[in-house]
């Protein structure tokens, strides 16, 4: 691992920042709705929530601004092998965490295997691998304004793509655009997700689908030259000036293409990706001036413990309460203490949120733990 002065400790802090953040909104305590603002949009519009995994994906690019320097030394078949490796791991432990833990208890309380035939194959860290492993491709053998271009292109082609293959008059609708009828051809209803809610029921939709993660990709990328830029024009006022007005103008060009594509995090439209990458870059500014120029850094340790283990610490925080409550299926072990401690506390949505900031706080323990011993998770 590179010396954080090397890295800039802005971009590992914007990285503990996002998995702090991702962790907190997916684990509310049951039994009370949360914060408005702590939840998805439902279809379109935009929450903060919405942006905490796109930021995820544009630290993914920032960290590749970095790691990739090391591809210049190293021949084709390494290149290649180091991308599809990677790729071919965050994708197999997201396959692993959604089908663990492997049984489930039925009416009798009997133990059955879960088959693999109806375990979800797409989600977040498949995600992650895949708009990983494309844009790495892209940015090792391609030059840097190809994939600009080829970037622009994506967007306007997605765009096109949900127009012409969707049902006339409802291709921004859950059951009726194009990823959605791409996912049912190719994965099957029983391997997509089906926790969303359409007319009162839910249905087999995969907010992580196939034809919605190719726009993804273009949050690798700008985060990649985002890292690219810092390195090469410093962290003085001049760069950070540069990170706001590209912002502004994407968060701009994302409002006013919204009238047209609307912003959806569950499609991963166009103007989303925009309206994301846009608040990311105006992000990464404030945290160059308070960390870079400002050197105001003592609050900094907390979210570089995440930045140094991400990984590891996300599929902790996502896998603890399934251990849980496959030892204590009766449980129910989030709403049962959220109900029996947090709420007692403080009803309603700041017990949700007190039993978030808990566990967040568990979650990073481990991480503290590990930075201590100067163990490091790296796939």
């Amino acid at each position: 691992m590179k010396p954080l002065n090397e890295r800039f400790l802005s971009l590992d802090v914007f990285r503990g920042m996002t998995l702090c953040f991702m962790i907190i909104v997916n684990t509310p305590g049951k039994g009370a709705i949360p914060f408005g603002m702590l939840t998805h949009a439902s279809w379109h519009g935009f929450t903060p929530t919405d942006l905490v995994f796109p930021s995820f994906l544009f630290a993914v690019g920032n960290a590749m601004s970095f790691s990739m320097k090391k591809f210049s030394q190293m021949d084709n078949s390494q290149v290649l092998l180091k991308i599809f490796k990677r790729t071919f791991l965050i994708f197999l432990l997201g396959f692993l965490m959604y089908w663990f833990p492997f049984f489930k208890y039925d009416k009798q309380g009997h133990v059955i295997f879960t088959m693999i035939q109806n375990t979800r194959i797409l989600g977040v860290l498949q995600r992650i691998a895949l708009c990983f492993g494309i844009a790495s491709l892209m940015i090792h053998y391609l030059s840097g304004k190809t994939v600009v271009w080829i970037s622009v292109c994506v967007l306007l082609i997605y765009w096109v793509s949900l127009l012409v293959f969707g049902d006339f008059g409802a291709e921004f609708t859950m059951t009726g655009n194009a990823g959605y009828y791409l996912d049912k051809l190719v994965l099957g209803e029983s391997h997509m997700y089906h926790g969303d809610v359409f007319l009162g029921k839910r249905i087999a939709f995969d907010p992580e689908g196939i034809l919605s993660t190719i726009p993804a990709i273009v949050n690798v990328v700008i985060g990649y030259f985002t890292g690219k830029f810092i390195q090469e024009k410093g962290k003085g006022y001049e760069s950070i000036a540069k990170l706001f007005l590209l912002g502004s103008l994407m968060v701009l060009i994302a409002i006013c293409w919204n009238s047209v594509f609307p912003i959806n995090k569950k499609l991963w439209t166009s103007s989303f990706v925009l309206v994301t990458c846009g608040l990311d870059l105006m992000i990464i500014g404030v945290l160059l001036y308070i960390i870079e120029v400002r050197k105001s850094v003592k609050w900094t340790n907390f979210f570089v413990v995440f930045g140094k283990n991400p990984l590891f610490i996300y599929i902790i925080s996502e896998i603890i309460l399934t251990i849980i409550d496959a030892l204590f299926p009766h449980l129910h072990f989030n709403k049962w203490i959220n109900d029996n401690f947090f709420q007692i506390i403080a009803p309603g949505p700041i017990g949700s949120l007190l039993f978030a900031i808990v566990f967040m706080l568990i979650c990073w323990s481990v991480g503290y733990i590990l930075d201590k011993r100067k163990i490091y998770i790296r796939v």
